[in-house]
């Protein structure tokens, strides 16, 4: 099973193919944008195993959330390979693939949203616990599991922590761990998909989309004045 991952929620972009259970990955350059990079970037990891396109089952991308513009770039990089090839398509949460890479049995995953808030969700053994979120740091939910007399033990990661100060004192009473450093890479994005895919989940590729959580790209001008920022 070889696989291709494709992961833009955040700068730089990466690339990684998944060739019968080993992982090779390589980050795109940063002086390109995403849109510029992530086909060469996947030409040349390919092209470095002897590959082409045509030797893939399958494509997986990160889906979200994170940058607009970058999920919307290996989405449709995505959906044009598995169309033009008849491969395999599937999307993967770009925070479960954090949770994955940060290595925790119990993780917070925060990615920074911009616009003062962030991305936040509760992993346990890589299950989702209830849902992905999108607020003010001093509004994420503290992480907890039902039954227990109180959260703790977490480990924490991604940028949010370190974009957002007050984050980071919100969870400090839950969290024993932090990474972060943690962010989103194709390779834990391969890692989940192949499984997956191997079992045959797939997605049509015209129904394929990222997962936004926000449906709001910027600040108006009205809300930048109000918080002494300029129109």
């Amino acid at each position: 099973m070889k696989i291709l991952a494709l992961e833009t929620a955040a700068d730089p972009g990466s690339v990684a193919l998944w060739l019968d259970g080993r992982v090779v990955a390589r980050d795109c350059p940063r002086e390109l944008s995403n849109s510029a990079a992530l086909l060469p970037a996947a030409e040349a990891a390919l092209k470095a195993e002897g590959l082409g396109f045509s030797d893939l089952d399958g494509i997986a991308f990160g889906m979200g959330p994170g940058s607009f513009t970058g999920l919307r770039v290996a989405c449709g990089v995505a959906q044009g390979l598995a169309v033009g090839r008849g491969l395999a398509l599937l999307g993967v949460g770009t925070l479960e693939a954090m949770a994955l890479a940060a290595g925790g049995g119990r993780v917070m995953v925060t990615l920074d949203a911009r616009m003062g808030e962030v991305y936040h969700g509760a992993f346990v053994d890589g299950v989702l616990q209830g849902e992905i979120g999108v607020c003010p740091p001093e509004r994420v939910s503290l992480p907890g599991l039902p039954g227990s007399s109180g959260p703790s033990g977490w480990l924490a990661c991604g940028s949010g922590l370190l974009a957002y100060p007050a984050l980071r004192e919100r969870l400090a009473g839950v969290v024993t761990d932090w990474k972060a450093d943690i962010r989103p890479h194709a390779e834990f994005v391969a890692r989940l998909a192949a499984p997956r895919i191997e079992r045959g989940e797939r997605v049509d590729p015209a129904d394929a989309a990222p997962l936004y959580v926000r449906d709001k790209v910027a600040k108006t001008v009205a809300e930048r004045l109000a918080e002494g920022g300029r129109a």
